[in-house]
This record gives C-alpha cells, structure tokens and sequence, in this order.
C-alpha cells in the first residue's frame, strides 16, 4: 500500500515568508529552509526579525490570504488523490496554512504550531515530533505503507531519500548538483507520471 508525502511550501504553493518578506518590505525574511538546513536556528532567528520590526500573526496571516496554490497544483493533487493516499508534510504551522489547504480542496495536512500572545505576537513554536518529516515517514512505514516523497529543500531530502522512491519537485540548483542521484522535476505533469511509475 502506498502513500505520497509531499513538501508544501515551494511546491504546492509559493514560500509564505518570502510573500511576506516582499510585502513587509524586509528582506531577510525571504531566508527559507533552501538557505538553511537548520530549521529552529531559522525559526528563532525569524521570530527575532518579527519582534524587532513589531509584527505578529495578523499581519502574516493577512499576506498569507492573497496567496495562491502554484498553477497547477490543485489539478495536481486532485488526480494523484483519485489515484494513492497522499499528505502533506510540512514545517509550517496551522495558522499559516488553514486558508492554502483550502484552496487546495483540503488535503490532509500533518504541521507544527505557533504559540501566540494575546496581543498577536508570536512568542515560539511547536514542533509536532522531532524531525517531523523523516519521523513521520517512518511512522507510515511502521504501518504497513510504503512511501514515496517529493520536495525541495534541505528539510525534505529525508523523507526523500527513506522511502520507495522520492523526487525532488522546483529545487535548487545547488541542491540538485549536491543531490544528482535524486530524480528532479520542474513540472506537475512530469512529477505525476514520475510517481505513477512507481505506484
């Protein structure tokens, strides 16, 4: 039995924190797990960024809403649901991506969580288990699944490389030449069939 794990972010749909990064007018906030492989080290340095220019939730939220799926991402999903189980695992959190997900026609969604002040600002984070991607692949497995994955970034290349198959879906340059062994892909179409091949 088969199940497709997929990244959220810089494949399903754009890289929030860059969105908010050219709408807050504060570039190093288009920093993502692309740039670096250390994700508390991002996280915390972010909230820092956050606090010092004094936003918070409601103004990540509002950029998150004029956010769109990538063009073809929704169809995507729609014909490789009809065709395995599929869920996305991703390190964003529930607040940022309850509007995405339905935009997407609601896949199911495996996240971490903010933790928020009452005024908005966001104090932390809470990660759903430690190495949540690579953790929750090996849970699936445990169950009888065998797991295919697809993603981007650094973040990603575990859930990748530990299961039946894994695709690297609008990577990097620099991450597909340290990665040659790793099938990439730049389109939906060519990562549809790439998966259908193996399902």
């Amino acid at each position: 039995m088969n199940i497709v794990c997929l990244d959220m972010e810089g494949v399903l749909v754009p890289e929030i924190w860059i969105a908010f990064s050219q709408a807050s007018g504060i570039p190093e906030l288009a920093r993502t797990t692309r740039d670096e492989p250390d994700y508390d080290k991002l996280m915390t340095w972010r909230l820092g960024v956050l606090r010092e220019h004094g936003l918070g939730l409601g103004e990540i939220q509002a950029v998150i809403a004029t956010i769109d799926p990538l063009p073809g991402a929704k169809e995507f999903l729609d014909e490789l649901r009809q065709l395995t189980q599929v869920v996305i695992l991703s390190d964003t959190f529930e607040q940022f991506a309850k509007p995405l997900m339905a935009k997407l026609n609601w896949p199911t969604l495996f996240c971490n969580t903010l933790e928020v002040a009452p005024d908005g600002g966001i104090t932390g984070y809470k990660m759903r288990c430690p190495k949540s991607k690579l953790t929750t692949v090996k849970a699936l497995q445990s169950c009888g699944f065998e797991t295919i994955a697809a993603g981007d970034s650094f973040n990603d290349l575990a859930m990748i490389q530990a299961g039946k198959a894994g695709f690297l879906f609008k990577s990097t340059t620099q991450i597909k030449a340290d990665y040659p062994d790793i099938p990439a892909f730049e389109e939906f179409d060519d990562l549809l069939n790439a998966i259908k091949a193996v399902l």
